[in-house]
């Protein structure tokens, strides 16, 4: 039996302060929901009284025009711990935007951030993030600001804690910083092949980090220092928290955060509710809310013409916003969207980019059943927001999935998830029940083709109960998964760790 074990919150008097080091941000440069994130979660928290800030890199996506930087340091120093004692010469500029967003540090270098075109992607990102982290410590020794709490994000910014913990543990400005690392897919360790690698180049995790130009940098697994050296570990759901310590959701660390498991949690990411409102939202065609889900029905008639699908009110619009990758579970798809379509009276519109073969595979669907399927091959995000305000149904039939914002986004419009139970998305929808009428969505549970082709059945056989399925419309969009709730779960966990390291001191 487990004893339970209550944590004194120490008294804080001035406002906690945390600073997030993050790859990318909302809005200055993003690719996913790892931005969108860094842009709710510091803003949330500084509603309620935390000092939170950002600090990332400067790459040259970024518009000077659109947010004024100013330079708050030059020449910053950042070592690379090469034979020839070189260090990396860098700037760091700051934003102030509108309350609540935090305030941003912005590192500076031509050659790994200004020089390159996208935020990731080159053979060199282990020396571009590993920088990211060493400039932020370096940067932290000669500011007058210093947070009680590092919140590193992802693989990018696993090595933050391990340096502090080893370089900088005798420094005194430095080293009462605790931290925080937070994992948003674990299936992403570094730019090698975790599965795959050999017993050579594997890394145990507690040799010291390698010179920033060494060759033995790239297979050094930044995932794995996070979660040795941080704090606390914190996944972004509470199901992955738990998922990721079996061998089939831990991708080769299972074992690692089995023995670490005590500071492990899971913390469900939000949405934007002021942003994402199809009340108000200028991107769809007609706006509605739940008194009036009469106007939802004219953005589905409207986007059956634009995709040239058959148009009608009754038959129900499945929609996919994704990522075109084999975590989506659109392999599932394969063996049966050919009989959904022809035997059943449904549409799909897909819209995302990714991986050839299943660009190609919807491609011909839409091309052998040109009045059922409609394909948009790539990312797009405002045709999204108009999918999630259009289709009945919201389809997104992960193989794994540590949180899922769309979803949530989906719900938001009034879209029913049909949804595989596993990670973030078990947390944020629950299953229909028609004995009591309740649930806000389709659930299955087995990764199969069979379980997902009776899911979408059950769904489209409740859909023709015009009164049932209005009510769980009203139920989906009355699902509250706003920021507030989830920066609340945040400031309790960093009080949480700042007493687990007053304990020990």
């Amino acid at each position: 039996m487990k004893t339970k074990i209550l944590y004194k919150f120490p008294p804080f008097k001035k406002p906690l302060k945390v600073l997030f080091i993050s790859a990318e941000v909302a809005p200055y440069v993003f690719v996913g929901g790892l931005g969108q994130v860094m842009k709710a979660l510091p803003g949330s928290l500084r509603k309620l009284g935390v000092d939170a800030r950002i600090f990332m890199p400067k790459y040259a996506l970024i518009d000077e025009k659109k947010y004024p930087l100013v330079t708050v340091l030059e020449g910053l120093k950042v070592p690379t711990d090469s034979p020839e004692n070189k260090n990396l010469i860098c700037n760091v500029k700051k934003y102030i935007p509108r309350e609540p967003d935090a305030p941003t540090y912005f590192l500076e270098n031509m050659e790994y951030y200004e020089k390159r075109a996208n935020v990731y992607g080159y053979s060199d990102d282990p020396i571009r993030f590993a920088l990211l982290c060493r400039g932020a410590l370096e940067f932290l020794k000669k500011s007058d600001w210093i947070p009680d709490i590092i919140n590193a994000t992802d693989w990018h910014t696993g090595f933050l804690s391990n340096y502090l913990k080893t370089k900088y543990s005798k420094n005194s400005k430095l080293s009462k910083i605790t931290t925080v690392f937070s994992i948003h897919n674990l299936f992403h360790q570094g730019i090698f092949d975790h599965r795959t690698i050999s017993e050579l180049d594997f890394d145990d995790g507690k040799a010291e980090i390698a010179p920033l130009f060494s060759d033995r940098l790239i297979k050094q697994n930044f995932m794995k220092r996070g979660i040795i050296y941080a704090d606390l570990v914190n996944t972004v759901s509470e199901t992955y928290s738990k998922e990721i310590l079996t061998k089939d959701y831990g991708e080769g660390l299972d074992e690692l955060l089995e023995e670490v498991r005590t500071k492990v949690f899971g913390v469900l990411n939000g949405i934007d509710y002021k942003e994402l409102n199809p009340a108000t939202d200028k991107v769809i065609q007609f706006n509605f809310n739940l008194c009036n889900l009469k106007r939802k029905i004219k953005n589905k008639t409207h986007l059956q013409k634009e995709f040239n699908l058959d148009i009608s009110e009754e038959i129900p619009l499945l929609g996919m916003v994704t990522r075109l990758f084999e975590q989506k579970g659109i392999d599932l798809l394969f063996p049966i969207i050919e009989v959904l379509v022809s035997d059943f009276n449904l549409e799909f519109i897909i819209v995302g980019e990714g991986e050839a073969k299943y660009r190609d595979f919807f491609l011909e669907m839409a091309k052998k059943f040109p009045k059922k399927i409609g394909f948009h091959p790539i990312s797009d995000f405002t045709l999204g927001r108009r999918v999630f305000a259009s289709c009945d149904i919201f389809l997104m039939p992960s193989k794994f999935e540590p949180c899922g914002l769309t979803q949530m986004e989906a719900m938001r419009y009034g879209a029913v998830p049909i949804i595989r139970k596993t990670g973030g998305l078990a947390d944020t929808v629950e299953d229909f029940d028609p004995r009591n009428n309740s649930g806000t969505g389709f659930l299955f549970e087995k990764f199969d083709s069979t379980a997902l082709f009776g899911t979408i059945i059950r769904a489209i056989e409740t859909y023709k109960h015009k009164k049932v399925w209005e009510g769980l419309v009203k139920r989906v969009m009355k699902a509250d998964f706003s920021w507030e709730s989830s920066a609340k779960k945040y400031l309790s966990l960093y009080k949480k760790v700042i007493s687990l390291r007053l304990s020990k001191s």
